[in-house]
C-alpha cells in the first residue's frame, strides 16, 4: 500500500511543478492528435458513444509522450482514415489528406520535444519557436511537393493514384537511404 501512496504523492507533486512550455506543449499534442482523428474517423462512427472517447484517445500522447501512445493513436488514425475510404466510401479530398497528414506530423514531433522536456523544465521560447518553425516548414514543403505530384501525375483515374503511391514510396526509400547513410557516417 505505501508504494501506491508514494506514487500519488509523486503524481501531486508532479502536477504542482510542472511549468508552462511543457503544458503548452502537450497541449498541442492533445489539439493535434484530436483533429487528426476527428478528420480521419468517418462522420458516422463518431456520432455514438465513440465521440466521447476520442477526446480521452487524444489525450493519451500528451500524457505519456515516451511510451506506446503516440504511435497507437497515430495508427488509429490511419485506420480511421482507411476504414473512411474504404469502409464508408468517403472521397479522397486532398484538403483533408493533408491535415491529417500534418495533424500526424504535428503530434509526432511535439510528442519527440516533450519527451526529451522534464515536466518542470524552464524552456527557452525560441526553442520552442524554431522547433514549430521547423515542423511548419516540413509541412509546408511537403504540401506543395504534394500538390506538385498530385498534378503531375494528373490524377484523374487509378492510373495517376498510383503513379503518385510509387513516386512517394521512391521518395520515402530514399530519405530512408540518406538516414541510413548519415548515421553511418558519425
Amino acid at each position: 500500500m505505501s508504494a501506491v501512496v508514494a506514487r500519488a504523492r509523486a503524481a501531486r507533486r508532479a502536477v504542482t511543478r510542472i511549468a508552462l512550455a511543457p503544458l503548452l506543449l502537450r497541449a498541442g499534442i492533445f489539439f493535434s492528435a484530436l483533429v487528426g482523428l476527428l478528420l480521419a474517423l468517418p462522420a458516422e462512427v463518431l456520432r455514438g458513444q465513440l465521440l466521447v472517447v476520442v477526446p480521452v484517445v487524444a489525450l493519451l500522447p500528451a500524457v505519456g509522450p515516451r511510451r506506446i501512445w503516440p504511435t497507437v493513436v497515430a495508427l488509429l488514425t490511419v485506420g480511421g482514415w482507411v476504414l473512411a475510404i474504404d469502409g464508408y466510401d468517403r472521397p479522397v479530398a486532398l484538403w483533408r489528406l493533408f491535415a491529417v497528414a500534418a495533424a500526424l506530423y504535428l503530434s509526432h514531433t511535439l510528442c519527440a520535444l516533450v519527451a526529451v522536456l522534464p515536466y518542470d523544465a524552464v524552456v527557452d521560447p525560441a526553442v520552442v519557436l524554431r522547433w514549430l518553425l521547423r515542423a511548419v516548414a516540413v509541412l509546408l514543403g511537403t504540401a506543395v511537393l504534394g500538390v506538385l505530384l498530385v498534378e503531375l501525375a494528373g490524377v484523374g483515374g487509378a492510373q495517376g493514384l498510383e503513379a503518385v503511391t510509387v513516386a512517394g514510396l521512391v521518395v520515402a526509400v530514399l530519405v530512408t537511404a540518406l538516414l541510413g547513410w548519415l548515421l553511418r557516417r558519425r
